[in-house]
């Protein structure tokens, strides 16, 4: 069976037709390449069809740009969001870091002062920190850390950095109670440091601050005037800041004046105060004398003298009373007796 004839014959074949035309096709690319490297006009061809060409390729390589775009696009997404995430959290953290240590310098400066107002006055103090907090309309108390066991005793003063707080009410093995100047059953001894006028300044009914409610007509007291510890009482050193009057009406009796007056001290802000030790005790009444009677040494010569005397036996209220005389005229006592005896014979 014979092989079918190939109708399509190789670009070259192998005989002298084929031979002759690769012959002319290496002779038009010798032509061409030597034209485009004089003249650059086959540059100009490509570039023309690659204008041409150039939207096709963009069109074919769409489905794949467009899948790999939104790939990137929702990692960046995911990226971005675990970033964001991590900075807020660090954001928090610093801020949180930040405030604290704006809380602990301010601390520091607080006991700086605190410390500073120790060495300024040469006073011997207490540290105590503030544990509890009852600011009440009706009661001003502070609660603090040190009690019976560590020294507190009641009636000591009670101050910060900036003036006076109160003194102590009520002390317990571990804890103590400060009753704050504020309070409306608190009253101090002050006195005007520009005036010089002496007075007694008492915690608000509100709890608010401090007043002063018997200021004469005449009295020089104006707002801005600051208020010192007159020392009066025994209680509170004298020299202590207690307040700022913050204004003056007249009263409602229209016989005296009233002040208002900002305590000094951080009242409300407080978180550690100085207690005040050595101080002196609060003045009161003298306190009784012991009755005086004859020394012990002369008590036996009294007793036999008194014996003697009949008088003096029958009148026994006088011997009692007048022991004193009995005791510095024996002699006179023993001489008068037997003239008293013959006269009542």
């Amino acid at each position: 069976m014979a092989r079918p004839r190939d109708e399509s014959s190789p670009l070259f074949a192998g005989n002298a037709a084929g031979t002759l035309r690769l012959i002319v096709y290496l002779a038009l690319a010798l032509v061409l390449m030597v034209l485009d490297h004089r003249n650059g006009w086959l540059w100009r061809v490509r570039y023309a069809a690659s204008m041409v060409v150039e939207p096709v390729y963009r069109l074919a390589n769409l489905p794949s740009a467009g899948m790999r775009t939104l790939s990137v696009a929702f990692a960046d997404r995911k990226l971005l969001t675990e970033q964001n995430q991590r900075l807020r959290e660090d954001l928090l953290l610093a801020n949180a870091r930040l405030n604290r240590m704006a809380g602990v310098a301010e601390q520091n400066q607080h006991l700086k002062e605190l410390l500073d107002t120790q060495r300024s006055l040469n006073i011997n103090v207490q540290l105590a920190r503030v544990v509890g907090v009852d600011l009440g309309a009706y009661q001003q108390r502070l609660v603090l850390n040190l009690g019976t066991r560590d020294g507190v005793k009641q009636g000591q003063p009670v101050i910060d950095a900036h003036g006076v707080m109160g003194q102590v009410v009520e002390v317990l093995p571990k804890t103590s109670v400060v009753m704050l100047v504020t309070d409306p059953a608190h009253a101090i001894p002050v006195v005007v440091e520009r005036s010089g006028l002496r007075t007694v300044a008492y915690g608000a009914r509100d709890g608010s601050g401090l007043v002063l409610p018997n200021i004469p007509l005449a009295a020089d007291v104006q707002p801005g005037d600051k208020l010192l510890t007159s020392g009066l009482g025994g209680r509170f050193p004298p020299g202590f800041p207690v307040g700022k009057v913050v204004a003056v009406a007249p009263g409602v009796s229209g016989m005296f004046r009233v002040a208002e007056v900002q305590p000094a001290a951080d009242i409300d802000r407080s978180e550690d105060v100085l207690l005040l030790h050595d101080q002196a005790e609060p003045e009161g009444p003298p306190a009784p004398l012991i009755p005086a009677g004859p020394p012990a040494a002369l008590a036996p010569a009294q007793a036999a003298a008194a014996g003697n005397t009949p008088a003096a036996a029958s009148t026994g209220a006088v011997r009692t009373t007048l022991p004193r005389a009995t005791a510095n005229l024996p002699a006179a006592t023993s001489a008068a007796t037997p003239a008293a005896a013959g006269s009542a014979r």
